[in-house]
């Protein structure tokens, strides 16, 4: 099971201090990522995606799957609208595996100008040792599941027809 957490922080440099933090977190086994990005938004109100590229998962299915909900969270928040046949099944199927709109919501919700968020996908997480470590910086979580079946059919719908 895949577990998405998006912190946000009023504060950009705290998110890039809980970014450290995470990825000190996955040095230490305490948690396996599959991405990890920064999504921060200026004052102007423009997001802008800092993520490091040796961090997602290293099966080309986790990487779209990350890819798929990362977009679909940030990038396109629309899309529901804009969907043709194809990205409209993919939204259907990553809305009823636990990122549905209201997710969705509560996540653009914490991006206002002048805000920061960090956007964990994880496969493994020591609850207990994660939450410690965290709880220096503070910040809004927000969390939801994908079981391994909807992460599959996930992968499968992501690498189109065979």
């Amino acid at each position: 099971m895949a577990e998405l957490i998006v912190i946000g922080y009023d504060d950009p440099e705290v998110a890039e201090q809980a970014y450290g933090t995470v990825l000190d977190l996955q040095r230490d086994y305490v948690v396996h990522l599959n991405g990890l990005a920064i999504v921060s938004v200026d004052a102007d109100g423009s997001t802008h995606v800092d993520t490091n590229s040796k961090v997602v998962g290293a099966s080309a299915a986790s990487g779209a799957i990350w890819g798929a909900i990362f977009g679909l969270l940030f990038l396109l928040p629309g899309v529901g609208l804009l969907a043709g046949a194809a990205l409209g099944g993919l939204v259907g199927k990553i809305s009823k595996s636990g990122v549905d709109d209201g997710f969705r919501q509560q996540v653009q919700d914490l991006l206002k100008p002048g805000t920061a968020a960090v956007v964990i996908m994880t496969s493994k997480l020591t609850d207990d040792k994660f939450t410690v470590a965290m709880q220096p910086h503070g910040g809004t979580v927000l969390k939801t599941s994908l079981s391994d079946e909807d992460e599959r059919e996930l992968a499968e719908q992501l690498a189109g027809p065979q």
